[in-house]
Parts: C-alpha cells; sequence; structure tokens
C-alpha cells in the first residue's frame, strides 16, 4: 500500500499522507455482509456523556467480518477443511487492515481479514488440515514453532480476538497437547490453549502507520472530537483547574473526578488470565504467588 503526499496548494496538504488505495479492488461492500453503525456522540439512553471526545464524524457501515473462520466445522465436520476463493479486496471504515471478500464452494460468500500477499484469485483454506501457509486458519497446536500469526483466538470457538491491526502478527514459540506458547507484538509472552484457532501470516496494510492525519479536520471526520486541556479549566471543572498561571500545582496528573492517571496500573492483580502470561511487555518474567 504505497503512501501519497499532496502538492502543498493549501497549508494542511503539506503534511498529509495518505494511502493510495491500489489494492482495492471493490469500491461498494457486498449488501447481506454490512449493517448501519448507529453513532451515539458519547451519550447513554439518558442523554448524558459518558464517553468524552466523540462527536461527529463521516458515517459508516459495519462489515460482518468471520473472525471465527470455522465455517468447515459447522457445515461438514469438525474435521473438514474447506476451500475459498478471494473474489474482493476491500476497504474497511472502522479497522486499520484491509479485508478480503471470500467465496466458498457452496456460494456463501463472508469477510476475513487480508493477510499480507493476499490478492484477487488467492485460494485460502481452514480447517485442522490446513496447510501453515499465510491465509490459512487452523488449531495452534498443527501451526510448527516460528510460524508468524494473526486473528488469534483466546477463548475456542468464540474468534480471533487479538493481532488483527493492520501490519501486525504473533509468533509461535513453542506448542504441546495443551497450550501454545506465541509472543505477541507487544513483547509479551503467553499460554494460549493449542485447541485456538489463528490465521497464518502478517496483516496487510503495514504501510498504514506512515499516514499522516495532518490537519485537525481529518480527525473530526473520524469522530473524534477535541479535548479542553484540563489546566485551562476553572477548578470547578477539574482538579488541575484554575490558578493564575497553566499549572496543575505540582500535583500528579488526574481525571476530572480525581482518579490518578499516567502510569496508574489498572489491571487486576487477581485477573484470571494473568496465569497465562509468562513473559510481560516490559520483558520482566511474570510473579507468581
Amino acid at each position: 500500500m504505497p503512501i501519497r503526499s499532496y502538492k502543498p496548494v493549501t497549508p494542511s496538504q503539506r503534511y498529509i499522507k495518505r494511502s493510495t488505495f491500489e489494492e482495492i479492488t471493490k469500491n461498494k461492500p457486498e449488501k447481506s455482509l454490512v449493517k448501519i453503525k448507529k453513532k451515539s456522540g458519547g451519550r447513554n439512553s439518558d442523554g448524558h456523556i459518558t464517553m468524552r471526545g466523540l462527536g461527529g464524524g463521516a458515517k459508516q457501515k459495519i462489515r460482518n467480518v468471520d473472525f471465527r473462520r470455522r465455517f468447515a466445522r459447522d457445515k461438514y465436520g469438525p474435521d473438514a477443511t474447506v476451500e475459498g476463493a478471494v473474489i474482493a479486496i476491500e476497504y474497511d471504515p472502522i479497522r486499520s487492515a484491509r479485508i478480503a471478500l471470500v467465496e466458498y464452494a457452496d456460494q456463501e460468500k463472508r469477510y476475513v481479514i487480508a493477510a499480507k500477499g493476499m490478492e484477487v484469485g488467492s485460494k485460502i483454506y481452514s480447517g485442522p488440515n490446513a496447510e501453515p501457509e499465510p491465509g490459512n486458519a487452523l488449531p495452534l497446536s498443527n501451526i510448527p514453532p516460528g510460524t508468524a500469526i494473526h486473528n488469534i483466538e483466546l477463548t475456542q470457538g468464540k474468534g480471533g480476538q487479538i493481532v488483527r491491526a493492520a501490519g501486525s502478527s504473533a509468533t509461535v514459540m513453542a506448542s504441546d497437547e495443551d497450550y501454545a506458547q506465541i509472543k505477541l507484538p507487544s513483547g509479551e509472552i503467553r499460554r494460549v490453549n493449542a485447541s485456538c484457532w489463528a490465521t497464518v501470516g502478517v496483516v496487510g496494510n503495514a504501510d498504514h502507520e506512515k499516514q499522516v492525519i495532518g490537519k485537525a479536520g481529518n480527525t473530526r471526520h473520524r469522530g473524534r472530537r477535541g479535548i479542553t486541556r484540563a489546566v485551562a479549566k476553572n477548578p470547578v471543572d477539574h482538579p488541575m483547574g484554575g490558578g493564575e498561571a497553566k499549572t496543575s500545582g505540582g500535583g500528579h496528573p488526574v481525571t476530572p473526578w480525581g482518579v490518578i492517571t499516567k502510569g496508574y496500573k489498572t489491571r487486576s492483580k487477581k485477573k484470571y488470565s494473568n496465569k497465562f502470561i509468562l513473559v510481560r511487555r516490559d520483558g520482566r518474567p511474570m510473579k507468581r504467588k
């Protein structure tokens, strides 16, 4: 996905860098696989703001992406492996990765995350006996160590939950009958049930990180509203507001409700999944009680 820049005929165009969308082969989504995305503007049913910084934005439709990839098991049994053909590469407005429209032998169509190298005419396979090649989905127990994977399940049958962003991938380090050890993009090493499925390969559209928004208006088009700085508010509106100068008073940054932020650990020490983490993101081994 090449990135293009613009001739700066306006001040903001000097910085904007966008995708050329060369890999997109279909401009309109499959009607049977989309639904309208309703926007709340951050308000709840009472009209109160429960999530700040939301509002506006371009209209979007949600693509029904198949993260489970268990088409074969659902229709033909647990040991079946089904072949699908990629008939289009499409843009998805609510994710950084591209999506591929796959058609199976019975004419059923589904969206999947487009892996690196996937193009129109590519064949992908889903099933426990599929080869560990890019785009194929199979259980972690059948994927050899050192293989790059994405769209990884954490609960068997629930569908891929992690490693779905553009250009991302995890690595299978080892596996046995019960668990597979996976190194995530953050550097964390954790155990995942070996019966969970994953898709082989790296997520496509790796150049997404090279894009530059360039101006505030493009952020608003994404549905994000700017938030007033805390130190610019009055004391009645924020704990860090007020004063003769723009200062937080030497205190630790907090939210409008006084909860410590920036460095405050929010992960529960009793979280059930702690036992699956072997090495934390910062490289330190997970402490065991």
